[in-house]
């Protein structure tokens, strides 16, 4: 059942953050849109001649952050990846019925121990996911990443930002609804993910809004 609902919230996240927008595909493309020009302005800022050739997304669910990704950087080859096989099995119907140069490809693995070969990506994205975790599982989270990617890769994560007034200011009602389908949002608001970033190794690391709701932290490997 989640995984026939999924594509339907998801995008619904971006209505949420841009709600003077007229319709759900245009607050998707300004949302997406953002957080995929901070990737790239990272990347190119930080990493020199390092190309993006390939890319993870973890905790992919059914796929939709995985397409934009692909779509953003065509040459690429990018995986998806999950724990849920439901959601793969949805991302992997809908990749069928596209025409890509590259397909993704879809690994059914844990995002904290993911199998894959170390120095193996040049970004590694987990859009959406820390929020939905333990500040624990975050931080392993971030030590794989850490581990597949190259020198010179790009980590980048997205999701709920602590600084938002948006969400600061929601009324008592809607943030306790809100607290009551996320058990650890406490814990992800409490986290020093940036310095969670830096202990494990990350350099470079930036934080910024790329919409009123939600920020884009992103970091790269040393080379």
């Amino acid at each position: 059942m989640a995984a026939a609902e999924a594509e339907p919230a998801t995008m619904s996240i971006a209505k949420r953050a841009i709600p003077e927008a007229t319709s759900i595909e245009e607050a998707s493309q300004i949302v997406r849109g953002s957080w995929l020009n901070t990737i790239e302005e990272h990347h190119q800022k930080y990493s020199g001649n390092c190309e993006i050739n390939d890319i993870l997304d973890i905790g992919c669910s059914v796929g939709v952050s995985t397409r934009y990704l692909a779509e953003k950087f065509p040459s690429a080859q990018a995986v998806g990846l999950d724990l849920s096989p439901y959601f793969l099995a949805v991302a992997a119907q809908k990749e069928e019925k596209l025409s890509r140069q590259n397909p993704i490809r879809w690994v059914h693995a844990n995002g904290e121990a993911t199998g894959l070969p170390s120095d193996s990506f040049d970004l590694v994205s987990l859009a959406y996911v820390c929020h939905e975790c333990p500040a624990r599982a975050i931080t392993v989270l971030v030590k794989e990443a850490f581990r597949v990617l190259r020198p010179g890769g790009t980590i980048a994560l997205t999701d709920n930002s602590p600084k938002s007034k948006v969400l600061q200011e929601l009324s008592p009602v809607l943030f306790t609804l809100m607290k009551s389908t996320e058990p650890f949002l406490d814990e992800y608001y409490m986290l020093d993910l940036e310095e969670t970033m830096r202990q494990v190794g990350f350099a470079n690391v930036c934080s910024i809004l790329t919409d009123p709701r939600h920020r884009t932290v992103t970091a790269t490997v040393p080379y």
